[in-house]
């Protein structure tokens, strides 16, 4: 597996000024589930792709899907990433890129081709099935020692990156990363308040573990179950599983209870 710090690099040709705008201008509109399919247009026809998907990574917790998008894959890119999230992420060379790095604003790259990957049921479910020939990543850590993980991924029929093809990846990196940057910016203060909500609860139900904490908070954030599933890295009948046994600890019986003792907690601590 390779890594190393983003070169300075003129490309050959720049990406699309106006979708790039575009983009930004998108910033706080909610625009996470289609950003990762607009990060492949605006790659642009010109470096074939099969998938995208960016990961957001906290201290001591499993990675979140943040946003994918999949050009006509087998096999559906979200199961594949919600076992990577649960189960194979610690296998994968981002880890290893991101301890050997210090973090700041340096964005780094990750090349990891199929043979890379030693752990057998990693290879086969995130890259055989889906016919995945190897992923470039762009890492950056992001804030409070979050880090976000933007990777394009290469179908069989595609080959190998060429050099002129990781240097227009490398050229382009700086702007793709800011425009993700800004989007899970934008998604975390639009989910302030049900974080504020839900410490403020933990408050109440120190039994409350870290997964409880986390899945508090994303059912307070209005999102649905199989949204829940994605960004927890597991499988929607897990999510189901895990927001009955939230639901017992807090002795509520559903959704619309939980916000009743969400927001009388919110309101009188």
């Amino acid at each position: 597996m390779q890594f190393w710090p983003l070169r300075t690099i003129e490309p050959e040709r720049c990406l699309n000024i106006g979708q790039a705008a575009a983009l930004l201008g998108r910033v706080g509109e909610n625009h996470r589930r289609q950003l990762a399919g607009d990060l492949l247009q605006l790659i642009g026809s010109g470096i074939p792709l099969a998938q995208c998907t960016v990961f957001a990574y906290a201290p001591r917790r499993n990675p979140r899907v943040f946003t994918f998008a999949d050009r006509a894959r087998e096999v559906s890119l979200l199961q594949i990433s919600s076992r990577y999230a649960e189960r194979f992420y610690s296998q994968d060379g981002n880890q290893h890129a991101m301890a050997c790095s210090n973090g700041g604003e340096r964005i780094v790259v990750q090349r990891q081709r199929i043979d890379d990957i030693g752990h057998a049921e990693y290879r086969r479910i995130c890259y055989e099935q889906p016919k995945i020939a190897e992923r470039l990543a762009l890492l950056a850590s992001c804030d409070k020692g979050r880090w976000l993980s933007v990777n394009f991924y290469r179908g069989r029929e595609h080959g190998s990156f060429s050099a002129q093809e990781l240097d227009f990846m490398e050229a382009s990196a700086p702007l793709l990363m800011q425009i993700v940057r800004m989007h899970y910016l934008a998604y975390l203060q639009a989910n302030e308040l049900p974080l504020l909500l839900t410490e403020r609860l933990a408050g109440l139900y120190p039994e409350l573990t870290l997964r409880d904490r986390e899945l508090l908070r994303l059912l307070l954030s209005g999102i649905d179950n199989d949204e829940i599933a994605v960004s927890l890295g597991v499988r929607p009948s897990s999510a189901a599983t895990y927001i009955k046994r939230l639901y017992r600890k807090l002795g509520t019986s559903g959704l619309r209870e939980l916000i009743g003792l969400a927001t009388q907690a919110g309101r009188w601590r």
